[in-house]
């Protein structure tokens, strides 16, 4: 997004902000995340504390299900020839981004929305969402926002006359915030939506059960990772799903383990099965049928995933320009799709279709080049793996322009991320002390300029 200078509508001082108009998917293959989520053009004014999202005219276009949609804001009070002009330009740039063979009818009627909420409706109705499914979904945002500016006194009252909107999906919003306010270090925020957040794994029905099964979930990890300290042996496995105490568990552990489930487990199993008395041979025989079923349901699960995967890769290849086909699906793209690469590669060096190594290889790149993390992250890697503090001294000269206030407040960030994540002390107080360098490094720096 670019950056750039507008009034702020409640104190009218300039602000610098960053605005984007154009969320073309063609070219942004986050752009209709970016405009759903509501955190692009947002304003902060230091000067009155007014937040909130600027009023701009915007397009967005998704060729795949050919949409091309425009909203021009009616309170900026421009006149319609104006409004035209400058919609117009954006939707050039629009058009100037595609080939000539992806230019089609639909590019020369972009639909109007009146309103902001019906562009973002319209983009929801075209992933067959509906507007009474989003009605629902606002019930809850009205409600997580009612709930977390009342009293804490009084919230247990809303929660018992509201009960029925709090659901799965209530909770999943809430996760969302909460996970938002970690990451962005805002610890009032944090702290107030953990505990409305415990309120409600106390207070209602799903949240009891929501809060059973991720406490269920967890035993069942500390367990497997317990059990597979010196090595998890199929004997170990098999001890661990007998003595799984709920339904939950025993899924969890069959999930996370079902490599070690092969036809050497099951013989385990069924001698075991030989060898048990009537009542327990029956017991047995209802987990072995269970065990056959789950296992069959994540197979399935992992063939369908893969499938999808392989068929975007077929459609990648095939594309006119794989280079910006790659970058179009670059949020499609997970470890099982790399895997599906590797296998794909392997099988065509074997039969020596360069062809089609070429193409992998070239997916390959624009992959690696599009993960390939910030150059401030490497750098921090780089320090962090230094042996002794010589060596880190020698490294910070090398890069002595790149130690910035920005990078240090970077490096704090990273920290406090790592703290939340239950970092091993170990490589946590590493990263402090080399923190600690480089701050000193950075002062030294400073006072010798």
């Amino acid at each position: 997004m670019v950056k750039t200078q507008a009034n702020c509508p409640r104190c009218r001082q300039p602000v610098l902000t960053e605005v984007n108009q154009i969320f073309d998917i063609n070219t942004d293959p986050l752009a209709k995340q970016k405009l759903l989520s509501g955190v692009v053009n947002y304003l902060r004014c230091p000067s009155c504390g007014f937040e909130g999202m600027l009023s701009l005219p915007l397009v967005y276009h998704d060729p795949d299900k050919e949409l091309l949609l425009t909203f021009f804001p009616p309170e900026l009070g421009v006149p319609i020839n104006e409004q035209e002009k400058q919609i117009g330009t954006l939707i050039n740039r629009v058009l100037g981004s595609l080939p000539n063979e992806k230019k089609k009818a639909y590019l020369l009627q972009p639909q109007a929305m009146l309103t902001y909420q019906t562009l973002l409706e319209k983009i929801l109705e075209a992933d067959g969402i509906t507007k009474e499914m989003l009605e629902e979904q606002q019930k809850r945002i009205n409600l997580l926002q009612r709930l977390i500016t009342t009293p804490k006194t009084d919230r247990l009252t809303i929660i018992q006359q509201e009960e029925k909107l709090i659901d799965t999906s209530f909770f999943a919003l809430l996760a969302r915030l909460l996970q938002s306010a970690i990451t962005q270090q805002d610890e009032n925020s944090s702290k107030e939506l953990s505990e409305l957040q415990d309120l409600l794994f106390e207070k209602t029905k799903v949240g009891k059960e929501i809060y059973t099964q991720a406490k269920e979930t967890e035993d069942a990890i500390k367990s497997l990772q317990e059990a597979g300290k010196d090595g998890l042996s199929r004997e170990k496995l098999l001890d661990l799903i007998l003595k799984a105490p709920s339904e939950t568990q025993l899924t969890t552990i069959v999930s996370l383990a079902r490599t070690g489930i092969d036809y050497a487990f099951f013989q385990l199993l069924s001698n075991k099965i030989e060898t048990a008395q009537k009542d327990e041979k029956q017991k047995l025989i209802d987990l072995r049928e269970k065990l056959l079923k789950l296992t069959d349901e994540i197979d399935k699960h992992i063939q369908a995933e893969y499938d999808q995967a392989k068929q975007l890769l077929d459609n990648i290849i095939t594309s006119d320009n794989i280079e910006q086909s790659v970058e179009k699906n670059l949020s499609k793209i997970d470890n099982l799709f790399l895997q599906v690469i590797e296998n794909e590669l392997a099988a065509a060096r074997k039969k020596a279709d360069l062809d089609r190594i070429s193409k992998l290889e070239r997916i390959m790149i624009v992959v690696e080049k599009a993960t390939e993390p910030p150059a401030e992250f490497k750098l921090i890697q780089e320090l962090i793996n230094t042996n002794n503090e010589e060596e880190l001294q020698n490294k910070l000269q090398e890069h002595t322009s790149e130690i910035t206030p920005e990078f240090l407040d970077l490096f704090n960030n990273l920290i406090n991320q790592s703290e939340g994540k239950n970092t091993e002390v170990k490589v946590l107080n590493k990263i402090k002390e080399v923190y600690r360098s480089v701050l000193r490094f950075s002062m030294i720096k400073n006072i010798k300029q």
